[in-house]
């Protein structure tokens, strides 16, 4: 307690010392003024001795206040208390100018030292109020002066009134005085609630400042601080070994995420942010959180590519250890791409792009958990105006579903089509999937694909109702994201919900290999909420995949699509005709349709023919065809059989 009284004095005394000397102009010009009033008054011995006392304590006390005011070297108690009772004593002469008025016989001039007086005190107040010591000690001196004026009153002549009449001018003054401390005290509550009210505002400007450059989850840097703090290390690395940037993809996420809610993955998110924190500081590097499950580090002190390639394996590794949340035990892996501005990218947003390229090619090669970017062995991505040209193309409906029919063996009547989509590219033409699918996944856009995809299905499936046909069953090729995630497998089921009538027209393709990547438990759940709906579920391209007999037993489906390499090899291979054999009869013990894709000659239908295959699809009945197309097929299916016929005849 006493060590902080102390130092409040001591810091107070600064404040004064610089106050004090900032007044000596005002104080020696107001001073003169009050002389010259004293002079007139009569009072020319008593004011030239005060007068001389104030310029003797000035020049005692300046230079003291001029060493206080020096904020950069702290003053110690033996300097501060002759500063603090200096400046005490110097206010004494000023408050005698009042004293002497108040003697005088002229109201008038009584009055001017009563002003005078309270000139004193406001000065004091505004100066010293935040200033305690020096406040209340100088203000104390000052009520002392008016009381004794006040006095000096009562006993001139000239004044002459009734005891009563004075105690009232005394009560008054007491009142008075008890005012101005109360007001005083008051001021003082204001200035802290101020000052605490511009603290908050300061604490919360920093919240902000804090939230605005760093991810709310983990307290890792965002990306917005990382791209600044790249450009700044970038530009300071310039001339030695440069920055080099470690960009992380989390392998596994999204499943924790999906299958154990939101909360697991949040979990799995704030341990990787302290796993990287470790490892950045360890290492004198920068970590930070860019995005979803995207994180990065940044390094100065990396010297080759070695160097950098083993920090990258570390980082993996140490993502690879399991985290446990709810007595769980999760475990993730990481991919993680390189770019080293030692190898002459210069640009921030180039040495991104670079280990963003290095991470991706990680992720596609399952041994290798760290990729070092080089400029010339690496395809160029798609980039950010790649992403806009597709979505724009998608919103503009360029890109738009072709319609495969598929077709009875027997009648030769279309039982259903297949969703196939084309690109009507304005300055490339027609594009197929192949030249456009790949860039889609890329880019991360495989649920906006779909979703634009089923709705223009939908729409069409609504426009033949609407001219009287029976479209059959319209299979669309769904994506892993939509099947196994929450938000896509949601997002689709509210679209389809707004087709009540038509959706049971539908049917939703999966492929086998969507089993390597998910776990079963979330694929049964999704099947089984589109089942439930009324959509029939198709297992794509089989025979060729990742789907075991055991998937056949747990899964819920309709319908078994034969892959086209079987078909192709019908007639050619007689082990082509035993596996088809085999297929069908599996259908048929499981109740389901089973569909041969890839018919293109009459010698493969004649051999599905006596196989018992009944619906087929292929060139051999007509390729992928737009909307306008399907409806004169459609027109013409009552003599679909005779068409049908009068093609293999022709073939043969």
């Amino acid at each position: 307690m006493r060590r902080n009284l102390i130092d409040q004095f001591l810091h107070q005394t600064q404040i004064a010392g610089l106050i004090s000397g900032r007044d000596v102009a005002k104080r020696l010009s107001t001073g003169a003024m009050i002389a010259l009033v004293c002079v007139y008054a009569g009072f020319q011995d008593r004011t030239l001795m005060v007068c001389a006392s104030i310029v003797l304590l000035e020049l005692i006390v300046l230079p003291l206040n001029k060493r206080a005011a020096q904020f950069d070297r702290p003053i110690g108690l033996t300097a501060a208390i002759p500063i603090f009772l200096l400046n005490w004593v110097s206010m004494v002469p000023y408050m005698a100018f009042a004293v002497i008025l108040s003697q005088s016989d002229s109201m008038p001039f009584v009055l001017a030292g009563y002003i005078w007086a309270f000139g004193v005190f406001v000065h004091v107040t505004n100066a010293f109020g935040l200033l305690p010591f020096y406040n209340w000690t100088q203000m104390a001196p000052a009520f002392v002066t008016i009381f004794w004026m006040l006095w000096n009153l009562s006993q001139n002549p000239v004044y002459d009134a009734p005891s009563i009449e004075w105690g009232i001018a005394l009560a008054l003054m007491v009142v008075y005085v008890v005012n101005t401390f109360d007001t005083m005290m008051r001021q003082k509550d204001t200035h802290n609630a101020l000052s605490r009210a511009r603290k908050e505002a300061n604490a919360r400007l920093a919240e902000l400042e804090h939230l605005s450059r760093y991810d709310s989850l983990t307290d890792l840097m965002n990306r917005r601080a990382f791209d600044e703090t790249l450009q700044q290390q970038m530009t300071e690395s310039r001339e030695k070994l440069g920055v080099t940037v470690f960009l992380i993809d989390l392998d596994g996420f999204k499943p924790i995420n999906d299958s154990y809610s939101h909360t697991a993955g949040d979990a799995v998110l704030i341990e990787t942010a302290d796993r990287l924190r470790q490892l950045a500081r360890q290492y004198g590097g920068k970590a930070a959180r860019l995005g979803g499950d995207e994180f990065a580090i940044m390094r100065h002190n990396i010297s080759d590519a070695e160097q950098a390639r083993a920090f990258g394996s570390t980082i993996a590794v140490a993502l690879n250890r399991p985290i446990t949340f709810e007595q769980k035990t999760l475990t993730i892996g990481a991919s993680v791409g390189i770019a080293m501005q030692s190898q002459g990218i210069m640009a921030p947003a180039d040495l991104l792009s670079g280990a963003d390229q290095a991470m991706f090619v990680a992720k596609d090669q399952p041994d290798t958990d760290a990729v070092i970017y080089k400029k010339d062995a690496f395809p160029v991505r798609p980039s950010l105006e790649d992403r806009e040209i597709l979505l724009t193309a998608m919103r503009n409906n360029e890109i738009s579903p072709f319609y495969q029919p598929k077709t009875c063996i027997e009648t030769g009547k279309i039982m259903g089509f297949e969703a196939l989509s084309r690109w009507q590219n304005p300055e490339r033409g027609l594009l197929f999937p192949a030249s456009f699918i790949p860039v889609i996944n890329d880019l991360s856009l495989q649920g906006e694909f779909m979703i634009h995809t089923a709705r223009r299905v939908l729409e069409d499936i609504s426009q033949w109702k609407a001219e009287g046909f029976d479209p059959g069953q319209v299979s669309i090729n769904l994506s892993e994201v939509t099947l196994a995630t929450l938000s896509g497998r949601d997002e689709l089921m509210g679209l389809v919900a707004q087709y009540p009538t038509i959706r049971h027209h539908l049917t939703f393709e999966i492929t086998e290999d969507i089993f390597i990547t998910r776990s079963a438990d979330i694929i049964q759940q999704s099947i089984k909420i589109f089942r439930s709906a009324g959509i029939r579920i198709s297992l794509d391209d089989f025979g060729t995949g990742f789907a075991s007999f055991q998937h056949l037993r747990e899964l819920e489906f309709d319908e078994l699509k034969l892959d086209t390499t079987f078909v192709h090899d019908l007639g050619v291979d007689p082990a082509a005709t035993v596996l088809i054999d085999g297929f069908l009869t599996i259908g048929e013990g499981l109740g389901v349709q089973v569909i041969a894709e890839g018919v293109e000659r009459k010698q493969q239908l004649e051999l599905l023919r006596g196989l018992g295959c009944q619906i087929v699809q292929g060139h051999y009945f007509g390729a992928a065809m737009p909307f306008s197309e399907t409806l004169l097929r459609l027109a013409v299916g009552d003599t679909a059989a005779t068409i049908a016929k009068a093609k293999q005849d022709n073939a043969a």
